[in-house]
């Protein structure tokens, strides 16, 4: 693992304005940063700055890879952009090496800086107020586990079909020696301990938790997003405690463990700190006051500005320079000549075009015209939708009553009525949570990892099936990995 490591990833400054504002600045020695509590907070700032990296989840990993994975895109023979052999799932060509190898590598930059933070943390309590200091460990620990998961999820079989199969490495120090390879089942446990240490840090210290903060749009609503200090700031672009609750939520049920699982959703849920999106907002026809992404409605997510090579910019494009969809396909995946003729996410999120090969649509979901919409540009982490689909999950054996209640509520806020409630055949249910999460976590880069907790044929073209199989679910370890950590 040393190899991959970073001595530190781009320390960032706070601009005066918004902690937002960050911008890259020159190396400085970790005596120097960690010496007063704001090297501290540009450090966890610069956890979030990479992670918003193309290799990662500014593109790759934020509809990109996984997505293409789980046949969201129609990718033509003649493709301008890469992806037909990852479609086809041959994890031999060169540039889909190249590819999961950076994800691989940048996942790991990020969990090789959150230990260093750590570290510091530990060496220095005289540096940190309590409740930065509760903050700074609780995210960096989240963090850690974030990513360790994601990697689990790519690099390793799940756990339903290979607990005790060979997972990750879990890194927990800054140091020169290989981490152990761990079992998938070790590793879990290790992402879950981290969780876990970090809610218990953020129940006691995150301004999110208290009663009078309140989730808002930066600039329509009075919100506590924009009140204090700027590091307190904006906690939903952060692994704040509830999407720690969700990021738990997430992985219990990777595991299987519905009751955890549930536990942890069930927080989220009864909290209502998160507010679904009103149809006034996605709908709105005026740019400036439009919320493509259900903003309020993100437990986490990352904050990324436009730019060159951007998350919005893989989708604008030519039928063969870019990510899109034929409108057979996308039209089927939404349902639209049936329960989905109304649905708001088909008619918000994309846009018909035209080639000589046909029509075609384009993703709308990370569109702006200049920085005009009600919210900043932000790539989806964990959404209420998510936390919902989970709580049907894990209710459905015991009260299916009650799950069809928590799938119907986030079709109501959809455009979509209510499905019945008096269906007991789980294989109806699971087909029908699948393709309701699939129109949801469109782009997201989600999909494919339900397709794979589940071991479950994906849903290609024209509705093709295809196997489940480790040979399509795992992605090979780099080939550094393996010689360099004696694998």
């Amino acid at each position: 693992m040393r190899k991959y490591f970073l001595l530190f990833i781009l320390p960032l400054c706070l601009s005066c304005k918004k902690w937002l504002d960050i911008k890259p600045i020159s190396e400085v020695s970790e005596d120097d940063l960690f010496a007063v509590d704001a090297g501290f907070k540009d450090a966890i700032n610069g956890l979030y700055s990479r992670c918003t990296q193309e290799d990662l989840y500014g593109r790759e990993l934020m509809g990109g890879l996984p997505d293409v994975l789980a046949q969201n895109y129609t990718i033509p023979v003649l493709d301008q952009v890469g992806y037909r052999e990852a479609s086809l799932f041959n994890y031999k060509n060169k540039r889909i090496i190249e590819r999961k190898d950076n994800i691989w590598k940048g996942l790991y930059e990020v969990i090789a800086n959150s230990n260093i933070i750590l570290d510091q943390a530990a060496k220095r309590p005289d540096v940190l107020s309590a409740q930065l200091a509760g903050i700074v460990k609780g995210e960096a620990l989240a963090m850690r586990a974030y990513c360790h998961f994601d990697a689990l999820r790519l690099f390793a079989p799940s756990f339903a079909t290979g607990a005790t199969a060979k997972g990750i490495p879990y890194v927990t120090a800054f140091t020169k020696k290989a981490a152990p390879m761990l079992t998938v089942s070790q590793a879990m446990d290790s992402i879950l301990n981290d969780l876990n240490t970090a809610k218990q840090l953020l129940k006691a210290t995150d301004p999110i938790v208290l009663p009078g903060y309140k989730v808002g749009y930066p600039i329509k609503d009075s919100s506590s997003e924009d009140v204090g200090d700027i590091f307190l700031q904006q906690r939903r672009h952060r692994l704040n405690y509830y999407a720690v609750c969700g990021e738990l939520a997430r992985v219990y049920l990777y595991k299987n463990d519905k009751q955890n699982a549930l536990l942890n959703a069930l927080e989220v849920i009864n909290a209502n700190k998160f507010p679904w999106t009103k149809q006034e907002d996605f709908l709105n026809g005026d740019d400036e006051k439009k919320d493509r992404i259900l903003y309020k409605e993100l437990l986490f997510g990352f904050y990324m500005p436009n730019r060159s090579g951007s998350l919005n910019d893989q989708f604008r494009g030519t039928d063969v320079s870019s990510l899109v969809i034929s409108g057979a396909e996308v039209q089927s995946i939404y349902e639209v000549a049936g329960v989905g003729g109304d649905d708001f996410r088909f008619k918000q999120w994309f846009t018909e075009e035209s080639s000589s090969a046909g029509t075609y649509f384009q993703l709308d979901k990370y569109k702006r015209d200049g920085d005009a919409n009600i919210h900043y540009q932000m790539g989806p982490a964990i959404r209420l939708s998510e936390i919902y689909y989970i709580a049907a999950e894990c209710t459905f054996s015991q009260n299916p009553q009650k799950a069809w209640e928590y799938f119907n509520e986030v079709r109501l806020h959809r455009g979509i009525g209510p499905r019945g409630t008096d269906e007991t055949n789980p294989d109806i249910f699971y087909q029908e949570l699948i393709k309701e999460a699939r129109k949801e976590c469109y782009g997201e880069g989600q999909v494919f990892y339900m397709y794979k907790r589940l071991n479950r044929a994906i849903v290609g073209a024209a509705g093709k099936l295809i196997p489940a199989s480790n040979a399509i679910f795992v992605l090979p370890l780099p080939d550094d990995e393996i010689v360099y950590g004696n694998r």
